[in-house]
C-alpha cells in the first residue's frame, strides 16, 4: 500500500489540508479539479512547488480548503503541497526553502479600533 503524506498549509484565514500520494499528477481541490476551482493565475501558484522540483506528474494531490478568499486559498494550497514534498524527501527542502514556499506568510488583516472608521483610518479632526 502506498503511503499518503499529509500537511496543513495556511495563509490569512485560509486553511488547506493537503494529502499527497504517488500517482499521475491529478490535483483535486474540494473534490473538484483544481482547474475548475481556481482561475489561471492561481493554478500557476498551486503548481509552483511541483514545477520547481520537476515533479508535475509524479504525485496525486487531494486538497480540502476552507476560509479566506481565492488568493489566500491558492497560497495555502501551495504552502501545504510544499510541506508535503519535504515530508516525502528531505532533499526537496533546500530547494523549496530557497523559493520561500515553506514559510507561512503571517500577514493577516489588522483589527478595527474603536473611535476609528477602519483599522487605521480615523474620522476627520476639527478643532472648531
Amino acid at each position: 500500500m502506498a503511503q499518503v503524506y499529509h500537511a496543513i498549509g495556511k495563509r490569512k484565514s485560509a486553511v488547506a489540508r493537503v494529502y499527497v500520494n504517488n500517482g499521475s499528477g491529478a490535483i483535486s481541490v474540494n473534490e473538484k479539479s483544481y482547474k475548475d476551482y481556481f482561475a489561471d493565475h492561481y493554478q500557476a501558484v498551486v503548481r509552483k512547488p511541483l514545477e520547481i522540483l520537476k515533479a508535475d506528474s509524479k504525485y496525486d494531490i487531494s486538497v480540502s480548503v476552507k476560509g479566506g478568499g481565492v488568493s489566500a486559498q491558492a497560497s495555502a494550497v501551495m504552502h501545504g503541497i510544499a510541506k508535503c514534498l519535504t515530508l516525502i524527501s528531505d532533499s526537496n527542502r533546500p530547494t523549496l526553502k530557497k523559493a520561500h514556499m515553506l514559510t507561512r506568510d503571517s500577514r493577516v488583516v489588522e483589527r478595527k479600533k474603536y473611535g476609528h472608521k477602519k483599522a487605521r483610518k480615523s474620522f476627520q479632526f476639527s478643532k472648531r
